[in-house]
């Protein structure tokens, strides 16, 4: 999904038919609000990347999830 824009019209190519599918898709490396936005529009469900957290040890994991009890 970088910058040029090519990754991006992967993606807009490959999560309408992995949905049809019904495969779940993981978008690795995502780094901006932008590529948030499309994902959420192309119904991807789930996502990493820099956007949501720099990578953590397992303790740090732990402790992010036990802060948050939605997850």
């Amino acid at each position: 999904m970088g910058e040029g824009g090519e990754g991006g019209e992967i993606v807009r190519t490959i999560l309408p038919m992995a949905n049809n599918l019904r495969l779940d898709v993981v978008a690795e490396g995502v780094e901006t609000t932008e590529q948030v936005t499309m994902l959420k529009e192309l119904q991807c469900k789930y996502a990493q990347g820099y956007y949501f957290s720099k990578p953590l040890t397992a303790k740090e994991a732990g402790a992010l999830l036990e802060g948050h009890p939605r997850w």
